[in-house]
């Protein structure tokens, strides 16, 4: 491992945490002393299943995007939104038998979670998620709290 600092590459962990299929690092660098997390996630293969039927491979980048744009000026900090997205990418591949999931199904796991975690951001997902017409839409979904 490279420390992304000095780039030396004698670097030592100082704390070790598996989680929801994922191993957190804490390293630190033997040369210039900072320290940094790495991340160590298995990768599995499955494929989505979009809503017009193409097959496409499923995408970490895009479920955190996801994530972060309904968390954006919120008060949640990079590792809270780091979590859920483990957390959710974890059900994910436990729920994906045939190594296959639908798009919805991942949408309703993003939102059980963001409806657990703050209201305007799962409002927010699901104006984009359900592709809201109007304000009723959002009327509607504001009445399950």
């Amino acid at each position: 491992m490279l420390c992304p600092y000095c780039n030396n590459p004698e670097t030592k962990v100082t704390d070790k945490r598996d989680s929801e299929g994922v191993t957190r690092r804490r390293r630190e660098c033997l040369k210039c002393g900072e320290r940094f997390t790495t991340y160590e996630r298995v990768e599995a293969e499955l494929n989505v299943i979009k809503k017009d039927g193409r097959r496409e491979k499923f995408n970490r980048d895009k479920l955190k995007s996801g994530f972060e744009k309904a968390f954006e000026k919120r008060p949640f900090n990079t590792e809270q939104i780091e979590k859920a997205v483990d957390e959710v990418e974890s059900k994910i591949y436990k729920q994906s038998k045939t190594k296959e999931i639908t798009s919805s199904k991942i949408g309703q796991i993003v939102m059980d979670k963001l409806k657990k975690m703050d209201k305007i951001a799962y409002i927010r997902f699901a104006s984009v998620y359900r592709e809201f017409a109007d304000i009723d839409d959002f009327k509607t979904v504001m009445k399950q709290f």
